[in-house]
């Protein structure tokens, strides 16, 4: 139900962009369409006039104006070209707006176009990277589901997986296969090689009709796909191609391809690179670690610490703190203490001790309990005293 849902506002939201899209070249092609004639009537008006003072030939004072604009950026254009904001044009314009490519060949030239570019641009750019987002997800799960079908066919070939698709008793393989998810950088090659296609079928496309070289077609390839759009190349800028309304469409469907898979690439990239980030300061964080470790292991050698002696396989990085009995009332810190803290803490067992060497300097025998009789715990002097006597005290005969 939930994949229904994801699915049924993929293409609601695919639909809704479309119709954006179409209303945003309609705006665009009422605003600045008669801007555009209206400096073309004025540029054609002038033009006449140059010739007629100066005594020019029209050929010529174009030939010359021709030169002018392969060095200029921006300019009207002497030969006749289509109008740039007619819904065509203005429908290419706006999938270069809300696509972020932005060629820049095209621009609004009236202040209601600026105006309403800003606005316009706000909502389609994030309602197509959004667009963008959920189609890399639906790519993901489609390359997930054929990478999992062609997994289970290699366990059933192993004879992990039964061939009547059930699971087997209790088979750690098939049990993974219900979280099975592919590589990254499975997904990673996998959308390389589709956008080298669309790539390569696109650049054989526009070498003849554009009369570009191939490589001059891959660069405005990758330059239009990647939304970087530099606007040095431009597609479908003529006036009449052969089978226009074919190409037009052709040109299109590339583009969007283009910039889907680009866009998709482009966020499992930065997926593999925040994994390899991660990786590094993993290792320069474990390599850290063991060095202050090792120094504080050299450091605490010789270290009287309080309460039981510690593990190392109990010390952590995150906290160089062992929980210890609280009925033993020692510390649970790892600091070093000094000798007054030592002999308080220690005041009774010391006081034993010291009462047993002077009854044995002093040649009195020790009394000996019969429950050390018993179990066998001998006499003694010192610490080694105080340890069988607490054996002799806690031992129960079975």
């Amino acid at each position: 139900g939930r994949l229904n849902a994801d699915n049924a506002r993929f293409l609601l939201l695919a639909v809704l962009i479309v119709l954006y899209m179409l209303c945003g070249a309609a705006v665009f092609s009422a605003i600045e369409l008669p801007t555009e004639r209206e400096a073309k009537e004025r540029w054609e008006e002038r033009l006449e006039n140059f010739t007629r003072r100066h005594n020019l030939s029209r050929a010529e004072l174009q030939h010359f104006l021709r030169e002018y604009e392969e060095a200029s950026v921006a300019g009207i254009r002497v030969d006749d070209i289509r109008p740039r904001w007619d819904f065509t044009g203005a429908f290419y314009f706006v999938g270069t707006v809300v696509s972020t490519i932005g060629f820049g060949m095209t621009t609004p030239a009236t202040v209601g176009g600026k105006i309403f570019l800003i606005f316009y641009g706000l909502i389609g750019c994030a309602g197509t990277i959004l667009f963008f987002n959920l189609f890399l997800e639906r790519l993901i799960t489609v390359i997930a589901y054929v990478m999992k079908s062609c997994h289970e066919r290699q366990l059933r070939r192993k004879g992990v997986l039964p061939h009547d698709g059930r699971r087997g008793s209790g088979t750690s393989e098939v049990d993974s296969l219900a979280g099975w998810k592919p590589s990254v950088y499975y997904v990673m090659l996998i959308l390389c090689v589709a956008s080298l296609i669309i790539s390569c079928c696109a650049s054989a496309m526009y070498t003849p009709i554009e009369g570009w070289s191939y490589f001059d077609s891959l660069y405005f390839c990758f330059v239009a796909f990647s939304t970087i759009g530099f606007g040095d190349l431009v597609s479908s800028q003529n006036i009449r191609y052969e089978s226009q309304g074919l190409y037009r469409f052709g040109n299109f469907v590339f583009i969007l391809m283009g910039v889907c898979c680009i866009y998709s690439l482009f966020n499992v990239i930065s997926i593999v690179i925040k994994q390899s980030i991660n990786w590094i300061l993993k290792k320069l964080a474990c390599k850290c670690c063991h060095r202050c470790q090792r120094r504080l292991f050299r450091s605490r050698r010789n270290v009287v610490m309080p309460g039981n002696v510690r593990s190392r396989r109990n010390i952590s990085i995150e906290t160089d703190v062992v929980n210890e009995s609280d009925t033993d009332g020692r510390r649970l810190s790892g600091e070093m203490i000094s000798m007054k803290d030592f002999l308080a803490s220690n005041k009774v067992s010391l006081a034993i001790m010291q009462k047993q060497l002077s009854e044995t300097a002093n040649g009195y025998p020790r009394q000996m309990s019969s429950n050390s009789k018993q179990n066998g715990f001998s006499g003694g002097v010192g610490a080694l005293a105080i340890m069988n006597n607490r054996l002799a005290e806690t031992s129960v005969d079975r």
